[in-house]
């Protein structure tokens, strides 16, 4: 391997632009399945994890600048819990008056995590100890389907594209997807690779099962209004109350064991939680600035199978 190629000029970028985010994205997946008649051994090539190292400090510094961390993560959890009765995201407009089409975008977009779902949780599994590795491995077990391949939810979710007559190739719709979508994921493998971020991963992790439940009610109203094939309610209907149990054992039993045994990181759990929802907000402004001016919120038009 040649690795004199890789030194290349990052000064400059916009941390949130479709070059850093995809550049990235695609480092990280050498970490996961890697890509067909690509050399294994590149994962731990010095050339790719410098030119990673460098776009990482990028993103994470404007994080950073964008997401002031509180000091009490339970209390940010907290309010995670209590939606505003004025909320209005992607699941309100797909429940309230989306169309298939619009569906359809949301889960290509989502097809990105979805079809890899809990994986880069699981990096935190063997940086953890005592109760919040419990705790953790007993939530994971869950989305991987408690030990059955077809009630994964990974296997879930790509039934659905297929109900929905998208295709369900792992990363299938990179190409169309934009940075937007791409730096939600990449957020989530960057705190999985390093040990130094388990705890932004454990509060990230926290954050998302706490809003789960609500969202994934409301999708599967908006799919049983649009008379959806129960393999798209499915996947929906699996998380509210599935999620629901887990965000007590994550804030409680893995939260909560990380701040006894150091409370030092608490700083770090509330930057965790509040990036990720930083950054699926501008998700969902995206999406639904985009269906509102009446144009595409993808890169360019998702294809149905052939």
């Amino acid at each position: 391997m040649d690795d004199s190629s890789w030194d290349v000029t990052t000064a400059g970028a916009d941390a949130y632009g479709e070059d850093v985010q995809l550049a990235l994205a695609v480092l990280y997946e050498l970490h996961y399945r890697g890509f067909a008649g690509l050399d294994p051994a590149w994962e731990w090539a010095p050339g790719p994890l410098g030119v990673r190292a460098r776009l990482e400090k990028i993103f994470l510094d404007r994080l950073r600048e964008d997401v002031p961390a509180a000091d009490d993560p339970q209390s940010v959890l907290e309010e995670l819990c209590r939606e505003p009765h004025d909320a209005w995201g992607v699941s309100h407009e797909l429940a309230a008056r989306g169309d298939w089409d619009m569906m359809r975008e949301f889960f290509v977009h989502r097809s990105i995590y979805h079809l890899k779902e809990a994986d880069p949780h699981a990096l935190a599994i063997p940086r953890l100890s005592g109760r919040a590795k419990a705790a953790l491995v007993a939530v994971e077990f869950d989305e991987y389907g408690g030990g059955r391949a077809d009630r994964m939810h990974s296997r879930l979710f790509a039934d659905l594209l297929v109900a929905a007559g998208l295709k369900d190739d792992y990363l299938g719709y990179l190409d169309v997807v934009p940075a937007v979508t791409l730096a939600t994921v990449n957020f989530m493998s960057l705190c999985g690779l390093h040990r130094a971020h388990t705890p932004m991963l454990v509060g990230m992790f926290a954050a998302a099962e706490i809003t789960t439940a609500p969202s994934a009610r409301r999708m599967v109203d908006a799919l049983e209004r649009l008379g959806a094939d129960e393999a798209c309610i499915l996947f929906y209907s699996e998380h509210i109350e599935a999620d629901a149990v887990h965000e007590l054992v994550l804030r409680h039993d893995v939260v909560g064991y990380l701040l006894e045994q150091d409370p030092g990181c608490a700083r770090d759990i509330s930057f965790g939680a509040q990036a990720i929802e930083f950054l699926e907000g501008r998700l969902g402004s995206h999406l639904l600035g985009s269906w509102s001016a009446g144009r595409t919120s993808l890169l360019t038009s998702a294809e149905t199978p052939a």
